[in-house]
């Protein structure tokens, strides 16, 4: 049956806002867009948009939903038994879904977890976004994310490793340039895998068509994956203006994921994080900052990453991250939204699918009171998510705000 939007603002997600436009859904996907009311099929149900904002579903391009957001989330992992880690993770799916990010990109898993919550959610046994998964991480020996990953050493370890999370399903190869925050005694700048051991796994992924990411907040590490032909680099702490040169010549996109680095500033060892992360944390924050900065002055492309599953980075708040990058990005809140939609779908090669409210794409629609464009904050109050469509599918709403027309 088709379902109608009408009267109301849409954020179309290509720098469009419609103040009083309708749109009209029909199976899985938009069937029409329109700056004004029109005729809808008989008996077709229709949510009034009246003091409410539409916009695509989100897109976070940067979770973990096998770490549980604890303050020390690796060691929680390591502890918890594989069945209790997947439970954990189908509840904060849900909890993603329900905040409006109807896709999300899992960046490191243990245990097979996202393979099998993925195949779940396709198969509607659990609610939750629409999952590309990148099964293990891969590192080197006791290298950041050891945790949760496949370690190796050498190119041809590393092209290995690749192929083995490839055969398991994954959708992209996640490699580890760099040393990171939550992993004790490695450094967050420190190069780690070798540019010829990167572009060993992004060979091998690009091969098989599928793309890479990676950790990368060190200049040299940064660096070497770009060289090696990388397709996106996470959290990019010490970018540099060669590096950002290069970024911007290829495309390749930023996820600053600041929700991270948010949550263990303002936390602190005070609420049980361990001491070296937040040691980390505060002696890269300036460097992040300005590197943020640093690229999109450069037009780098920036999409909306959480890195959600860290020291009180909870699954179902992604959308803070909306708020970081106009707080800390310079992005104007049209811009913010367009990283967590447009940009998001472009980084996952999903754009032909996802990231705008146009006629032909998927049907993933959230519908937020108020005005976004106006109030930034209505993102943090998870009543304010009033509708939430997937592929076409009410998997939220308020019985209230549905009228027959």
């Amino acid at each position: 049956m088709p379902l109608a939007f009408v009267d109301g603002r849409v954020v179309v997600g290509n720098g469009k806002v419609l103040e009083r436009a309708s749109v009209l859904v029909e199976g899985d996907r938009i069937a029409k867009v329109a700056a004004r009311n029109f005729k809808t099929p008989k008996n077709c149900p229709r949510i009034s948009l009246r003091g409410g904002t539409l916009l695509p579903g989100f897109i976070d391009a940067h979770v973990h939903l096998c770490l549980d957001g604890s303050p020390d989330p690796m060691t929680s992992l390591l502890n918890a038994p594989p069945v209790v880690s997947t439970l954990k993770a189908a509840n904060f799916a849900h909890a993603t879904l329900m905040a409006g990010v109807t896709t999300i990109r899992d960046m490191g898993s243990k245990d097979g977890i996202d393979f099998g919550l993925r195949q779940a959610i396709r198969a509607g046994i659990v609610p939750g976004p629409r999952m590309l998964v990148s099964g293990q991480l891969i590192c080197m020996t006791g290298g950041h994310g050891w945790q949760q990953g496949r370690e190796a050493n050498g190119p041809e370890e590393v092209r290995k490793a690749a192929r083995e999370q490839i055969k398991a399903g994954a959708d992209l190869v996640k490699l580890m340039a760099t040393g990171g925050v939550l992993t004790p005694a490695v450094e967050p700048g420190s190069e780690q895998f070798t540019e010829a051991e990167l572009r060993a796994g992004i060979e091998e992924a690009h091969k098989a068509g599928k793309k890479t990411a990676t950790h990368a907040m060190g200049t040299q590490g940064i660096l070497n994956a770009l060289r090696a032909g990388i397709d996106s680099i996470e959290h990019g702490v010490y970018l540099n203006d060669e590096a950002v040169e290069l970024m911007r010549k290829r495309g390749v996109a930023l996820i600053p994921t600041l929700a991270a680095l948010c949550q263990i500033e303002s936390n602190g060892v005070r609420a049980g994080i361990p001491a070296f992360a937040v040691e980390k944390t505060l002696k890269v924050k300036p460097f992040h900052l300005a590197s943020i900065r640093l690229a999109r002055k450069a037009g780098v492309p920036i999409a909306l990453g959480t890195d959600a599953g860290t020291p009180f980075n909870r699954h179902g708040e992604n959308l803070q991250e909306v708020k970081h990058l106009v707080r800390y990005g310079g992005f104007s809140p049209l811009e913010a939204i367009e990283a967590g939609t447009r940009v998001g779908a472009q980084v996952l090669g999903l754009e032909k699918e996802l990231g705008t409210v146009e006629a032909g794409k998927l049907a993933d629609l959230v519908v937020v009171d108020g005005d976004p464009l106006a109030d930034i904050d209505i993102f943090l109050q998870p009543p304010s998510i009033r509708v939430v469509l997937q592929g076409g599918r009410i998997v939220k709403s308020n019985p209230k705000e549905e009228e027959r027309g």
